[in-house]
């Protein structure tokens, strides 16, 4: 049940991180509220101040900027197909959005949410109810991993489908905090760690996220669901070579933070495989087994590097 006592809806940043910091202790912002509210209704989420950002139309364009193009981190999933840019320099982004969920959801959620989708475990994301008879787990106040029976780290997998591409592509992100502004790599804010996946402070806002243009990248995006509409992934996987014949690899849904292996096109590209799937902490915490996802993990990567017209050995 949702049992939030304040909502403010901010015009600005600046009124937003004021509020923000009004209420450090206890809100959560929002933009398409798409992750959010169906923590709240899970009792996963408890903050009791929500600040909406969907009224800053400063964080709303997509624009070229030299040789970057600069995304607004309240751009709606949707809309990402009305780009010409997007369509045409970097489908497989456009492609990832798509895979977010169902047309209704992604007319709603934003980029900049979908980056910072909370992690996801079949033991954490149910009802109260459900998690209390379970046990709780570390996510959720308990003292126990229920995936793996430890009881030091939370395995809850990183699933953000836009993440894995851009994080391929070496995107980089505009963040607001503390009155200023930092430009930093969008793989830099995950940790790794399952109960707190992001090393971000609670009042900093995600203003743009920024692909270079020049790179000539060509990039392949693959999803592992049980059905194609609404699943969050199982696993994820994009990978990316640039004019330059640079490659990267990131996996997503096979553990707390994306996975980033980088290479050269004439790097033995099965031990490129292999090095990825080894990086994986993957666990049954999922709705198919540990062993498929990591067997899957060759099968996409494999894919991949032949529709990107690279030879395997």
């Amino acid at each position: 049940m949702i049992k939030e006592q304040l909502y403010f809806k901010a015009k600005s940043i600046e009124e937003a991180i004021i509020e923000a910091n009004n209420h450090i202790a206890n809100f959560r912002y929002i933009a398409g509220g798409t992750d959010v509210l169906v923590n709240k209704f899970q009792g996963n989420e408890n903050s009791k101040m929500l600040i909406d950002l969907s009224g800053i139309d400063s964080l709303k364009q997509i624009t070229i900027k030299g040789n970057q193009v600069e995304i607004g981190a309240l751009i709606i999933l949707d809309e990402l197909k009305n780009h010409k840019i997007i369509a045409e320099s970097f489908p497989a982004l456009f492609e990832a959005a798509h895979a977010v969920a169902s047309p209704m959801i992604r007319k709603t959620a934003t980029i900049g949410g979908n980056l910072l989708c909370e992690n996801r475990c079949t033991f954490y994301n149910q009802t109260e109810w459900w998690r209390k008879a379970a046990g709780y787990c570390l996510k959720c106040d308990g003292d126990i991993c229920i995936a793996t029976g430890g009881k030091n780290n939370c395995l809850s997998k990183f699933i953000s489908d836009t993440a894995v591409v851009l994080i391929s592509m070496n995107a980089s992100i505009e963040i607001f905090d503390n009155n200023q502004t930092s430009i930093i790599p969008l793989e830099s804010i995950y940790t790794g760690d399952g109960v707190n996946p992001r090393n971000l402070s609670n009042s900093a806002i995600i203003k743009s996220i920024f692909i270079s243009n020049d790179e000539g990248f060509t990039s392949v995006y693959k999803k592992l669901r049980q059905r194609e509409t609404l699943e969050f992934g199982s696993l994820i996987t994009a990978v990316t070579k640039s004019k330059n014949g640079k490659i990267k690899i990131v996996l997503g849904g096979v553990d707390p933070k994306p996975i980033v292996v980088e290479g050269i096109a004439n790097d033995d590209l099965n031990e490129l495989i292999i090095i990825a799937s080894k990086k994986a902490r993957t666990v049954d915490n999922d709705m198919y087994s540990r062993k498929y996802r990591k067997e899957m993990i060759s099968v996409y990567l494999k894919r991949s590097f032949q529709e990107l017209g690279l030879i395997l050995p």
